[in-house]
Order: structure tokens, then sequence, then C-alpha cells
């Protein structure tokens, strides 16, 4: 089917943040153990730096466009499984083992005289990061259920304003400051999503009902809201790390984020009866999208 937008924005979100901190080379944390300061450094080459940003944003740009349209896609054309759509957003994650795997076999041939580390991350920052997962599978489950019900133009405005929601979490648990740009930014998404919201009927799908479309409604604005306290709650997570924050650290949170808000979904879905098939061997949804055809396969 699809490994959907939140899978590439969180990609984008770890790499970014690492480029950050290779841009300032160096973080301050400290030992409540032992009272004491150390510092850890995250370097890279320029051309490193360049690479990942242009990739990030390569990444950025196909999920964005992509992601919700083959959603919106799937819904118009006889899908209704909110759990499923929603467990495939952040089920592409076993690519990402690849990665790890050639990070560790570079490490290895880089530093022969050296034991090799097999897993960076600490216990801490585990469960730190599960919690992260589990509130990024709530969230794609709110953004499924409005992309569902909503045109997609109409949910793609509705989730703008979500910068508003960054910013003010930002503020609150990182201590980030405002600027006139950032300001005037959310300041004019905001009040476009306030003028959507006062003409929404006049889009509303037909056969929906206007309690759906509402539901939906709702649903987006509350996605809105969760990824914007997600996205500073992970940038709270690397300041309070206490190890250093290299890139294979990065793959590594990610992994584990996606996991489990995949989790999340499946549960959802075992809930939901998505694996209860009358035959006991699987459920086949034929969805004819223009001269095409698009089997999905539920096991």
């Amino acid at each position: 089917m699809y490994v959907e937008s939140h899978l590439i924005n969180n990609a984008f979100i770890t790499f970014s943040t690492l480029l950050y901190k290779m841009e300032n080379h160096e973080q301050t944390t400290t030992s409540t153990i032992h009272t004491t300061t150390t510092h850890v450094t995250a370097k890279a080459r320029p051309p490193t730096k360049i690479t990942l940003l242009i990739l990030s944003s390569i990444l950025l740009s196909i999920g964005n466009c992509g992601g919700p349209l083959i959603t919106r896609l799937y819904f118009i054309h006889g899908g209704n499984r909110v759990w499923l759509s929603s467990s495939l957003e952040t089920a592409g994650w076993p690519v990402i083992i690849v990665v790890l795997i050639v990070l560790y076999f570079h490490r290895h041939t880089t530093t022969k005289n050296k034991p090799t580390t097999l897993i960076y991350m600490r216990p801490r920052l585990f469960f730190a990061v599960a919690f992260i997962g589990l509130l990024t599978g709530l969230d794609d489950y709110l953004y499924a259920y409005g992309v569902a019900r909503l045109p997609i133009s109409t949910s793609a405005l509705i989730l703008a304003p979500h910068l508003a929601f960054v910013a003010f979490f930002a503020y609150v648990l990182v201590k980030q400051k405002f600027t006139p740009y950032s300001v005037n930014a959310v300041l004019l998404l905001t009040v476009g999503a306030a003028v959507l919201a006062l003409h929404t009927s006049g889009d509303r799908p037909a056969g929906e009902s206007k309690k759906e479309y509402w539901m939906g409604f709702v649903m987006t604005v509350a996605a809105a809201l969760l990824y914007g306290f997600v996205l500073p709650f992970i940038e709270l997570t690397y300041k309070h790390a206490k190890q250093e924050i290299t890139y294979t650290l990065v793959v590594e949170i990610h992994i584990v984020m996606c996991f489990f808000a995949t989790l999340f979904c499946m549960v959802g879905m075992i809930a939901n009866n998505d694996f209860k098939v009358g035959g006991g061997l699987g459920r086949v949804e034929a969805l004819h999208v223009g001269a095409g055809r698009i089997r999905l396969e539920t096991f």
C-alpha cells in the first residue's frame, strides 16, 4: 500500500535534530550522581551535513505530498479501515534496520582495535522514546480518521495550525523563544484555518453525514494538537538524553518510536476485529481506482 507521511516526517525531524547538534558541535549535560558537568560532541563534515539535509528534504516532500493523497484515495474508493491506515503510517520502520546494519559494519571496519557497540540507546532513553512512539500511534489514528472523513485539501489546511501548537509547546518544554517571523507565520496559518472552519458545510463529501464530517474535523484538530506536542517532546528527550547524540543513535530512536507507534495501531486493529475474517485465511479488499485495481491483503 504505502508508507505514510508520519514515518518520513519523523525521519526528517530526527535528521534535522542531528544536523542541529552537528551545527552547534557541543551539547552540555549534567551528571546528577557526581554533580559534575561533562561535554559531548557530535561533529560532521559540511558535505555530510548537506547530504543529510538534502535527503531529509526529499523524504519530507515525498511524504507530505504523496502520503495524504494515497490515504484519501484509499478511503474514496471503498476503504474503511482507519486502524489499518494508521498502522501503515509507521509500518515501514523495518527498512531503517538496513541502515542500522550498514552503520554497524561501518563502525566495525573503521574501529578494528576497539569493541564495536551494537546498541547505543540506554534504558532511560528507550522508555522515553517508547512513550513518544505510543503518542505517535495515537496521533496516527487521529490523522487517519480525519483523512477518512474530510477532503484532502480541507484536512491539510486544518493541520497547518499545528505550527502554533509546536511554537507553544516548544516555549513551554524547551524554552524556545518566539521571533517576529515565527509569530507572523503562526498567526497567518491559524487565521486561515479559522476562516475555513466558518465554511465547513460547503465541502462535505457526498453521502457523508454532518456528524461524521465534524468528527473528522475535530479528530484532525486533535491530531495537529498532539503532533504539536510530540515534536518539542522529541527535542526535550534529546536534551535530557545524557549521552552523545550521534547518527546511529538517531536511527535507533526512530526505529523504536515507529515500532511502538505501529504496535499501538496493531492493538487497535485487533480490538476492531480487522484481522477477523470469515474463512480464516485472510481478507482481500479489491479497490477499483480508475482503470487499475489495488489489492489490499490482511492476514
